[in-house]
């Protein structure tokens, strides 16, 4: 599956267009109908590139009304440049165990699942670490059901079961693409597409 993430983030920046859309964006925020006066293309090639950008999950979108705003994704980015680097070089390490890193992978997550999470399943308080707030977050979010939709309202509910910020909450899961939401109905993204608090240190 890792192997099949570098490809895919490397056939979405083996294109032109899609890098220069990429350059754009590291200076913010921009919508469609902009990226495509500043590289001379029309709005339905814009459209065309910024799909295989988010389904490398190098880009996120919001909609405003009738305009798409696109972002930089700038975590995904750089954890894929890492990643393949890390692919190509392990084997000369010889030090890369798979089996030892899943053990202490999965010893951190429980670690810190008993620090922030309450016998009766509180959240005590949101992280302030990334990699412990993602693994708070995917914590969460695996108790959503994958392929039901949920309504902003059910959704807010859910996180209350939890803690009382649901509104910081839901961004962050949009944010680190546990979640899209369209037309504020939410749902989960492939377990893919979720932020991997694995590969940061």
């Amino acid at each position: 599956m890792q192997l099949d993430k570098i490809i895919t983030y490397h056939k979405a920046l083996a294109d032109a267009t899609r890098i220069r859309m990429l350059i754009l964006l590291a200076d913010g925020e921009l919508n469609g109908q902009v990226l495509a006066e500043k590289l001379g293309v029309t709005p339905a090639t814009i459209t065309h590139h910024a799909s295989k950008l988010r389904e490398a999950s190098l880009i996120n979108e919001r909609r405003d009304k009738n305009t798409i705003y696109f972002a930089l994704n700038e975590y995904f980015i750089r954890s894929n440049a890492t990643a393949t680097a890390e692919l190509i070089f392990k084997n000369k390490k010889g030090e890369i165990d798979p089996m030892k890193d899943e053990d202490r992978n999965q010893n951190l997550k429980q670690s810190v699942i008993r620090n922030f999470i309450t016998l009766d399943g509180k959240l005590k308080h949101i992280p302030a670490q990334l990699k412990k707030k993602l693994i708070v977050l995917e914590h969460l979010v695996e108790q959503l059901e994958q392929g039901r939709t949920y309504t902003e309202k059910e959704l807010n509910a859910f996180i209350k079961n939890y803690h009382p910020d649901f509104a910081t909450i839901r961004r962050e899961f949009i944010m680190h693409q546990f979640m899209f939401r369209d037309n504020e109905i939410y749902e989960l993204n492939p377990t893919e597409m979720w932020a991997k608090w694995e590969n940061l240190s």
